[in-house]
């Protein structure tokens, strides 16, 4: 059986997973930025603000007023929540497989 990682290591691949995991999040607030510029006509930060918000869970600020705005925010809300779950488990995968390889790794004093 291979050792545990090192800890440098195992840190460049929280590293990594961490990076993949932002750039994730950064291309879904692009998207529902884009949705609210052209379902709701509203301004870029605006957007930014009403998709920012969903992504963190709180819901949207502005009243929206198209049912395609409408409509949208509320596929991108359901999105966002299963956004949230896999990224979860993407910055959680190395330290949880770094938990359970070193339970399997037998003591050696």
């Amino acid at each position: 059986m291979r050792p545990v990682a090192t800890h440098r290591v195992f840190l460049g691949r929280l590293a990594t997973n961490v990076l993949a995991a932002t750039v994730i999040a950064g291309a879904a607030l692009l998207i529902g930025m884009a949705g609210y510029v052209i379902t709701e006509r509203m301004s870029w930060l605006d957007a930014f603000l009403n998709a920012s918000m969903l992504l963190g869970g709180m819901g949207p600020v502005t009243e929206l007023h198209t049912e395609a705005g409408k409509l949208f925010a509320g596929f991108y809300a359901l999105a966002c929540g299963l956004l949230f779950v896999v990224v979860s488990g993407i910055v959680l995968a190395p330290v949880l497989h770094r938990v359970l390889h070193a339970l399997k790794v037998d003591d050696p004093s």
